[in-house]
């Protein structure tokens, strides 16, 4: 076999490294390699390097927008307001906090383009967290791979496609009916992405463009509404409008997990840097105009909801107040087109969120984090990271049909959001402490800066959107679930962190102590010319002073 050795990683531009890719300096074959004292280097997080194949940019500035639009506008706009006005009390308060959620969304989309443009590779937070948080040794990335691969996030939004295509069919949705419809639309999802790659990033900008459409229609039909020319009289939701507001500690909290939970993507582009053409400039351009474009558009929708459903029905909706707005303007012909297309847009999210974190899998296994590595960092069999697909699918499929029927979509909702939550507290917190500490990083050097006052707003939002599930409710009536404890998210979402935890010790500290190894983390450039962290096992002989990598 051929020898390989770590590269050497230079600090450089999108641009400077599009000829490396056979040089003699990036040595391409993946056999056993010997570290210098590189290794120690890249461990402490010092150094930035990515290197990828021309081949394998095929993301520009469009489809970068569509992958950040489609995983924002899923579901959310069209079933969350519901129980945002309900958690709230006050239609001036509901539209309050959806000002607060884009605050805090805009907040966190700058510091993930700081980091973005710094570090331009697969993986998104996953990278920034291993960056800055180098001790304990490995901990971040332990605790980082159970919350990728334990958390459904295609299953919320397959659930409420379920729900709105039996609504549709004028179907009773039952709890075998809505999942099941559900499962298909995630498993075609899944297929579609693993087997047709360049057809799937078509399809999800076709969807976008629809529920771009979509949006566009309800807009213009809540200023149809607000001119007096809807089916039913004018609802007049706009008078005394903070007339009701409760405001409850756990209230509030609730409702922003469901504002948040609708701009959940402005960090998608993230995930897929190493495929994206000149990432720096794409994701800077991308990020912004998208989240940009949804906010208002989230506003305009809200507005259009209130202008045309009163605050009763608005409450009684549940996740289909997009199809009872529809039925209040044009009739039921209207209701069950509009589930059909709220349905097309939930699906457009699913495909957006599988395809993302299904590189996020597949960059776990290309770093030899998981058990089976070999087998989630393949692209086998037509180019596409078909098993971290494939891992994603079964994890969410298996949340879909855990919770009981009435609480399913609030709580995939909310375990989702609380883990997300966590993440952005240590990932907005390690870019002050970058800020605190220029001299330990002097690699870094992104392309755009978020500024220190609104990377402080982010922590400090993140921190409260961590503690608040811990309070109860003060009015039974505001529980968001049904049969389950006010807190279970919060629980289920630490208790994620903690199985990472405990993953940790045993593949970092427990099996490295009795098999006399010790773990040892660098970057290779691998056949595919595409660069990487790779983990592997270094046995320290006692007669040689020498490592020797396993493979």
């Amino acid at each position: 076999m051929s020898q390989e050795k770590a590269v050497s990683p230079p600090s450089f531009d999108d641009d400077e490294f599009k000829g490396h890719g056979g040089s003699s300096e990036f040595p391409l074959s993946e056999t056993k390699t010997r570290f210098s004292n590189l290794n120690d280097t890249i461990e402490d997080g010092s150094v930035i390097f990515n290197q990828t194949s021309d081949g394998r940019r095929n993301i520009g500035i469009l489809s970068a927008v569509f992958l950040v639009f489609n995983r924002m506008v899923g579901t959310g706009i069209f079933s969350t307001p519901s129980t945002i006005f309900s958690l709230s009390g006050s239609v001036g308060l509901s539209l309050f906090l959806w000002v607060a959620g884009m605050l805090i969304a805009a907040s966190g989309m700058m510091v993930y383009v700081e980091f973005g443009t710094a570090i331009p590779r697969n993986g998104g937070e996953k990278n920034y967290l291993e960056y800055v948080y180098t001790r304990p040794k490995f901990l971040v990335t332990g605790m980082y791979a159970a919350y990728a691969l334990l958390l459904g996030w295609a299953g919320s939004n397959s659930v409420v496609f379920g729900e709105y295509i039996l609504n549709a069919a004028q179907v009773e949705v039952n709890r075998f009916n809505q999942r099941g419809v559900g499962l298909a639309c995630i498993t075609v999802a899944f297929l579609i992405h693993g087997l047709a790659l360049k057809w799937g990033l078509r399809l999800q900008n076709f969807l976008g463009v629809i529920k771009l459409a979509i949006i566009l229609v309800i807009i213009v039909c809540g200023w149809v509404a607000l001119a007096g020319h809807a089916r039913v009289p004018n609802p007049h939701n706009f008078t005394n409008a903070f007339e009701g507001t409760t405001g409850t500690a756990y209230g509030i909290v609730t409702a922003l997990y469901n504002v948040i939970w609708s701009y959940i993507g402005y960090s998608n582009a993230n995930y897929a840097l190493s495929e994206t053409k000149n990432p720096a400039r794409t994701l800077k351009i991308a990020a912004p105009s998208a989240l940009i474009l949804v906010a208002i558009l989230y506003l305009l929708v809200n507005i259009a909801y209130f202008a045309a459903i009163s605050k009763e029905d608005i409450a009684d909706s549940g996740r289909i107040l997009a199809a009872t707005f529809f039925y209040n303007m044009f009739g039921e012909k209207a209701e069950r087109a509009m589930s059909v297309f709220v349905a097309l847009s939930a699906f457009g999210n699913v495909l957006s969120v599988i395809f993302s974190q299904g590189r996020i899998v597949q960059e776990l296994g290309r770093e030899g984090i998981l058990p089976f590595s070999k087998l989630f960092a393949s692209n086998w069999p037509l180019n596409a990271p078909f098993m971290g697909l494939f891992e994603h699918w079964l994890v969410s499929v298996i949340i879909m049909l855990a919770p009981p029927p009435g609480d399913a979509y609030n709580f995939l909702l909310n375990v989702i959001s609380y883990p997300l939550s966590v993440v952005n507290t240590f990932v907005s917190f390690g870019l002050i402490y970058i800020y605190l500490n220029r001299s330990k990083f002097p690699d870094f050097n992104p392309k755009l800066r978020a500024t220190f006052p609104v990377v402080i707003f982010f922590f400090l939002s993140s921190i409260y959107l961590i503690a608040a599930p811990f309070v109860p409710p003060s009015d039974p009536s505001q529980n968001v679930y049904d049969s389950l404890p006010y807190y279970l998210h919060a629980v289920v979402g630490i208790a994620i962190f903690g199985a990472g935890a405990a993953y940790w010790l045993l593949w970092a500290k427990i099996l490295p102590y009795v098999g006399k190894y010790k773990l040892v983390r660098a970057t290779v450039v691998g056949d595919d010319g595409w660069s990487r962290n790779l983990f592997r096992k270094v046995h320290v002989n006692k007669d040689e002073d020498r490592s020797a990598i396993e493979e």
